[in-house]
């Protein structure tokens, strides 16, 4: 499984999506993760709608497999369901 996540080191979800992203990679056979902090990389909520294809309204954007699931609690709530609680 290939996540990506879009965030800010300066928002608390952000940093939760990326601790839980953390966690699965130790503990998760063939979990791998990217973290991209787009204030670094100079992206805006624009410049990301464009690279998942709809609108953004909030941080962090989480992109499994390459299919947007959408934020933490949406991560969270995938997680849960398919690999179970970490």
């Amino acid at each position: 499984m290939q996540v990506t996540i879009y965030g800010r080191d300066n928002c608390p979800y952000c940093v939760r999506a990326k601790a839980l992203a953390l966690r699965l990679k130790e503990n998760v056979a063939g979990f791998n993760f990217e973290y991209i902090d787009m204030i670094a990389k100079g992206l805006t909520k624009e410049d990301l709608a464009d690279i998942i294809k709809k609108p953004v309204e909030t941080v962090p954007q989480v992109i499994i497999d390459g299919q947007s699931i959408g934020g933490f609690t949406d991560f969270d709530a995938y997680v849960k369901a398919n690999i179970g609680d970490y």
